[in-house]
């Protein structure tokens, strides 16, 4: 027969034995998750630098609009110097 410390030692370390076999478990779920998050982080962080590319391209294209919206409101310099020209009345030497 064991002795009774020896009795209360083994269901000790068996009650140990089966927490740490199910955090084992645990940990290795954890580590699964872990792993799709990692993954889904990575798309994240791909299709974040897909979108700031995309708004990137679009600025550049309203800058462009913008810039011929302010062409086209600048006078030409040719056409008021024809304007000016024609509203002065003509001096002719006589």
């Amino acid at each position: 027969m064991a002795a009774p410390g020896n009795m209360g030692t083994s269901s000790e370390s068996e009650v140990i034995a089966q927490q740490v076999s199910a955090l084992s478990g645990t940990v290795e779920t954890l580590e699964l998750r872990l792993a799709e998050v990692d993954k889904v982080i990575a798309r994240l962080e791909g299709a974040a630098l897909t979108t700031a590319r995309s708004l990137q391209e679009i600025s550049k294209h309203w800058d462009a609009v913008y810039e011929a919206m302010q062409r086209d409101e600048e006078p030409d310099p040719g056409q008021l110097r024809s304007e000016r020209d024609s509203s002065r009345p003509s001096t002719r030497k006589r």
